[in-house]
């Protein structure tokens, strides 16, 4: 994040005493003009809007220390800030223009506590638009670190849902102490078949099997690359002295892997339950 301490702003005691005296004003009038049907800001659940206003509340507690002379450490506190909320559940499943709609509606509401501070203060034309510039540069800043890191976020999160996803998909569950099956559904891309080689293998060998049972009935079609991929892994396998039984196979799929040139120099039965009878006494 160091190329990111672009939050300089200049020290300006008085406003920043403005902006801090404001701050339960701010919160209510925020929490008031909440009018979003879904995400965290639509959200009836008493516990996610508690934890809503107080995200809310430390920002505009955070906010006016950049206008603070007395405060070295002003970017370090709103970096912490941002950080927790692109971290957070709730927000990480609302819509991203739905937050950026809200970070503009927190800056109209700084915008007409200028107004004021501007009023009280008689200030001319050229003040009033550094001011202005000031509170609008530093939320442009603060909107592009915000989305910046919750793409991130976001990427981090489904990553870790395609891990599962995967892990999920790929199962190898023992039938005997020495018997597993590994159930194949659905499509089977070129990135699932290469997760497959590294879990099925592990799986096998730290379950100590002797027979695997890939089951592919639930499979529809695959292509050339996957099938390699299936039947690289069949071999290795075989290098670990664990025998596989292939069962379920489509007749358009066999038929396509014959087209192919794919050899079959594998055990095969015609459904999971033959190979079942067959093999386990």
């Amino acid at each position: 994040m160091a190329d990111e301490k672009i939050l300089q702003i200049a020290p300006d005691k008085p406003l920043y005493d403005h902006f801090r005296d404001n701050i339960d004003y701010l919160t209510q009038k925020w929490m008031g003009g909440l009018n979003r049907p879904s995400g965290v800001y639509g959200s009836d659940d008493p516990s996610v809007k508690a934890l809503l206003e107080k995200q809310i509340r430390d920002f505009y507690i955070r906010f006016p220390e950049l206008f603070n002379p007395d405060n070295h450490s002003s970017y370090e506190l709103l970096e912490e800030w941002v950080m927790e909320l692109t971290q957070d559940e709730q927000h990480l499943n609302t819509p991203i223009e739905d937050i950026l709609d809200e970070f503009s509606r927190s800056e109209s509401l700084y915008l007409g506590l200028l107004e004021e501070f501007v009023e009280k203060h008689d200030l001319c034309g050229k003040e009033t638009l550094s001011y202005s510039k000031k509170v609008t540069d530093t939320f442009n800043q603060i909107i592009v670190w915000f989305t910046r890191e919750n793409a991130k976020q976001s990427e981090y999160k489904l990553a870790a849902q395609q891990t599962m996803i995967n892990e999920l998909s790929t199962p190898v569950i023992l039938l005997t102490p020495d018997v597993a099956l590994l159930p194949l559904v659905g499509d089977i891309d070129t990135s699932r078949a290469k997760y497959m080689m590294d879990s099925v293998l592990s799986q096998c060998a730290k379950l100590r099997v002797e027979y695997l049972f890939i089951d592919m009935s639930g499979v529809a079609i695959i292509d050339t690359m996957v099938a390699h991929r299936i039947f690289s892994i069949m071999d290795s396998l075989k290098l670990l002295g664990i025998e596989t039984i292939l069962s379920g196979i489509r007749p358009e799929i066999a038929q396509t892997a014959t087209q192919l040139g794919i050899g079959f120099n594998v055990k095969t039965t015609h459904s999971l339950k033959v190979a079942i009878s067959r093999y386990i006494k």
